[in-house]
């Protein structure tokens, strides 16, 4: 029997109605200290069409807060408000899980509460700026650089903010592992100088990634755990000496825990193939991602390339995108203008066909 983006998928323990699955897109319309809103809850309401959605990235603690108006998962509160959203997403039939980021080095204070401070695997500040409502575009903090016993509570806030994940009844949870965040910072050559046993050699660089990601595991099962990679990605000023070296033996390792799912995303033109690298280690179980048109979406699942395809772009104009697709219609676009601004306006007043 064929397979097409229609296809229902189980990716580990997790149920998709198609392959179709929504990209985790940072849309800055959280409230407060991190706090989920119902704008937010139809915003997902809407696209729970997706075969599964990745969240926006979540917060595990208020340190992981970076930008501004992004959400966490690491209070009562903000747990109670996740699950009324899932609750929504669950009402229309969709599968959701919480992507969980800590941004490390890429974060001004101005973006955080009061007293929550900025770590990073080293003392090293990143390059370039990050916007703030008080103040406009600002620099990066000049983060503290995490002690061992330090490092060892951060992995803790992984694995608690994947058991309020489960409490607020997300389906399962994905570690965001790129975009210069503090993964990736503790995976880089040029972000990581440590001298203990989560620096230095491509397998002590590696150990913070694995630890998480068998912290969150512990929590429900490995199958509802996925890891978003894009292997040499320069974006926020990370650079690795040896990005193939580092992720192959990362995705070797990982390889063995039993995740759900790998979510890359390709780089035309970068210094690894990243999808090469994934279809070796995580071929049965790979979603890609990066600007994919339906007909080559369709083409990569039909021979078994990928698993699934996420899209970001796409959704952000297009609620109902999988039934667009399938009814043959044609697809709005976005207003960029209009990404990151507080409000309704280009968040949930695109129309469903």
């Amino acid at each position: 029997m064929s397979t097409d983006l229609f296809t229902p998928l189980a990716l580990g323990q997790l149920q998709l109605s198609n392959r179709i699955v929504m990209a985790p897109m940072t849309r800055s319309r959280a409230g407060a200290n991190g706090m989920p809103n119902d704008l937010m809850l139809e915003y997902y309401r809407q696209r729970a069409g997706a075969g599964m959605i990745v969240s926006e990235g979540i917060a595990p603690s208020a340190a992981g807060l970076g930008y501004c108006r992004t959400p966490g998962i690491y209070t009562a509160e903000q747990v109670a408000q996740w699950r009324r959203i899932t609750d929504a997403v669950h009402a229309e039939g969709g599968t959701i899980v919480a992507q969980i980021m800590h941004v490390g080095r890429v974060s001004n204070a101005l973006n955080k509460p009061d007293g929550a401070g900025t770590v990073a695997p080293s003392a090293i500040q990143a390059a370039g700026e990050i916007y703030t409502d008080q103040s406009g575009m600002q620099p990066h903090d000049c983060p503290v650089a995490l002690s061992s016993e330090e490092v060892a509570a951060v992995i803790e806030e992984y694995r608690q903010a994947t058991v309020n994940a489960v409490e607020a009844g997300f389906d399962g949870v994905e570690l965001h592992c790129t975009s210069g965040y503090l993964p990736a910072q503790f995976l880089s050559t040029g972000t990581n100088q440590r001298t203990d046993n989560y620096g230095g050699t491509v397998e002590n660089r590696c150990r913070f990634v694995l630890e998480t990601l068998s912290a969150m595991a512990s929590v429900s099962g490995a199958g509802r755990v996925g890891m978003r990679i894009c292997p040499a990605n320069p974006f926020n000023d990370l650079h690795d000496d040896n990005p193939q070296e580092t992720f192959e033996h990362l995705l070797a390792q990982a390889q063995g825990l039993g995740l759900g799912y790998l979510h890359v995303i390709r780089l035309p033109g970068g210094r690894v193939d990243n999808l090469e690298l994934g279809r070796r280690f995580f071929g049965d179980r790979l979603i890609g991602n990066d600007s994919y048109s339906f007909e080559e979406a369709e083409e990569a699942v039909a021979k078994g390339e990928l698993s699934a395809v996420s899209f970001g772009r796409h959704f952000i104009a297009n609620p109902d995108l999988p039934a667009r697709w399938r009814s043959g219609d044609a697809l709005s676009r976005f207003d960029p203008a209009t990404l990151y601004t507080p409000g309704e306006k280009g968040y949930i007043d695109y129309s469903n066909a």
